[in-house]
């Protein structure tokens, strides 16, 4: 029998391992069902949902030019067409705030990329620009309650940083016996 994409196939559990579990299929073939295919929810221990000599339904999912053969037990279960898998025990993320507090976020825009904080020039930069037509920028001025603005952590965590590399380059100088000592 030849094993297709796509076909679902009844086997026997034969090993089990932290990455998965090994079903024989029909004429000696075995194939392996990834720990992400076993079940539509979070999968932390293979040995939860499988023994060894369980028969399963396992649908094929690809055959790779070497031979192996991966395998799927959540995929065999038929769904309606646009459901949702079945309900994890997760439960749901709370809302975030859309606005003010600790909620806010800052990105720099432009064409920086990554985390929007750019040293030096270029577009893309660090401080807002401002609106249109005057008027204050957009995150300008002293926070209410007394919260430290954006530019003030931004300035004493670069302190911080300074003092934290000095230190640890002192440190590790006098380790070495100061600046241009030879090792030997």
């Amino acid at each position: 029998m030849a094993i297709e994409v796509g076909t679902k196939l009844e086997g026997k559990v034969t090993g089990i391992t932290h990455f998965g579990a090994f079903v024989d299929l029909s004429g000696g073939v075995t194939g392996l069902v990834h720990i992400s295919e076993i079940a539509d929810n979070y999968v932390k221990d293979v040995n939860d949902h499988l023994k060894i000599g369980d028969t399963v339904t396992v649908k094929v999912i690809n055959v790779d030019k070497d031979g192996k053969i991966g395998l799927s037990i959540k995929q065999t279960v038929d769904r309606p067409a646009g459901s949702a898998p079945a309900p994890s025990s997760r439960p749901p993320r709370p809302d975030r705030p859309s606005s003010g507090g600790s909620g806010e976020r800052f990105s720099g825009g432009g064409s920086g990329g990554g985390g929007g904080f750019n040293r030096g020039g270029g577009s893309g930069g660090g401080r807002p620009s401002r609106p249109p037509g005057g008027g204050k920028p957009a995150f300008g001025g002293k926070p209410a309650f007394g919260k430290p603005s954006f530019d003030d952590k931004l300035t004493r965590f670069l302190k911080d940083s300074e003092e934290r590399i000095s230190s640890i380059k002192k440190n590790t100088e006098s380790k070495r016996g100061g600046r241009g000592a030879k090792r030997s």
